[in-house]
């Protein structure tokens, strides 16, 4: 399959241009990925949508390079272009600020710089055009002269991006932290309807990735197979890592004596706040009926009909609760800025989403007084085996 081995969008440095149409923006894009990744023509608003390129940039590795729609459009339809633009900035690990040369800074970048300090989002100024005649730039801390057409600062501008980007990366874990060298993890995954055919989903490479680079070993059974291998260890295993689809079945399996927890509870640690999704799941008891819930998914699939966020955790609820709650549901890069409504979101793991993503999402959820949980949390809490599910974490495990 093509594709499979390569860094998943989720795990790359996100790296966006931004600017005002004609800024030279999409030019230096294309110098600095060396290919003709956007359309640069002198016709203002030419990039009409967010243009996503995927390259290695050294030293940091993988990364993945935005264009995006200028910042200063216009008309109803030049609104829509600028909210996809802005929509960019908060799955933005770094970003760099195209501007003209020969122009001072407008409201529109000075907006832009603003909001990049806000959310302490590592930036540079790209001055572009620099070939042509133009003022002096004041001196600034964070900037680079520029030129596509000469190619005038584009590698300073590379060296610098992977300097400062760097330094900013995370040295996140999803489970290698709770591992020692010869310990065994025990990743237990139903191959049901939903199973995408001849393949893992993307926590499950991920987490067998982890486990590998800590030193340890990763066992992979079904969780019709789970007894028998648990059977077949001289030693216990250190962990049982699971589908949360088939949480209280593999509970009742696992003895009390193994930590047991799941891979959606694992990304909630890795990418989002495990406190916050863990505090979230306790007030599900207090819905009623007709309050609205959001379930949201980071990535589009295609649903088949047991899928876990529109049929099975809506059904348990319903079962559990004895209500009839508002479900609505959004997926991909589609999130409400206005949850005012909403008694409950329930989020799914986050695979695909960029670690500022998520975090965004969440911070959208704190803002509006919003409890928020996540699929695994849910699922365990839902089935009497949360405390267990987070033994691994005792600070969280403290909060219930």
């Amino acid at each position: 399959m093509a594709g499979m081995n390569e860094t998943p969008k989720g795990e790359r440095l996100h790296i966006a241009f931004f600017g005002k149409r004609n800024a030279g923006k999409s030019s230096l894009v294309n110098a600095f990925t060396g290919q003709s990744l956007s359309i640069v023509s002198e016709v203002k608003g030419t990039t009409t949508d967010p243009v996503y390129k995927a390259m290695e940039l050294l030293p940091i590795g993988p990364v993945m390079i935005i264009d995006t729609p200028g910042i200063d459009d216009e008309g109803d339809l030049g609104k829509l272009r600028i909210e996809k633009a802005m929509q960019v900035l908060h799955k933005t690990d770094f970003a760099i600020i195209v501007a003209d040369a020969a122009l001072p800074l407008g409201e529109e970048e000075l907006t832009l710089l603003q909001s990049a300090k806000e959310k302490k989002i590592p930036y540079l100024i790209a001055y572009s055009k620099s070939d042509l005649p133009h003022p002096p730039i004041a001196e600034q801390e964070n900037f680079v002269l520029t030129s596509a057409k000469t190619g005038k600062g584009i590698h300073e501008l590379k060296e610098r991006v992977a300097k400062m980007a760097g330094t900013s990366s995370s040295l996140r874990k999803i489970v290698a932290d709770l591992l020692a060298p010869g310990d065994t993890a025990i990743l237990v995954i139903p191959i049901d309807k939903a199973a995408p055919k001849g393949r893992l989903i993307l926590p499950q490479q991920q987490t067998i990735r982890d486990i590998l680079e800590s030193g340890a070993s990763a066992m992979v059974c079904r969780d019709t197979e789970l007894e028998a291998t648990l059977q077949k260890l001289s030693t216990p295993p250190r962990m049982v890592i699971t589908d949360s689809q088939v949480f209280a079945t593999v509970s009742k399996i696992v003895p009390e004596s193994i930590p047991l927890t799941s891979f959606s509870i694992l990304m909630a640690r890795y990418k989002g706040d495990l406190p916050l999704v863990t505090a979230g799941a306790s007030t599900v008891s207090a819905l009623k009926n007709g309050d609205k819930i959001l379930i949201a998914e980071g990535c589009t699939h295609h649903r088949q009909c047991e899928d876990i966020g529109t049929v099975k955790i809506p059904g348990l609820l319903r079962k559990k609760l004895g209500i009839e709650p508002d479900f609505r549901f959004v997926s991909g890069t589609e999130f409400p800025d206005d949850l005012s409504s909403y008694r409950l979101v329930i989020h799914c793991g986050g695979c695909t989403l960029t670690e500022r993503e998520m975090q965004h999402r969440l911070e959208i959820c704190t803002e509006a007084g919003v409890p928020v949980t996540n699929y695994g949390i849910l699922l365990a809490h839902l089935n009497g085996i949360l405390k267990r599910s987070v033994e691994l974490f005792p600070t969280v495990a403290s909060l219930l």
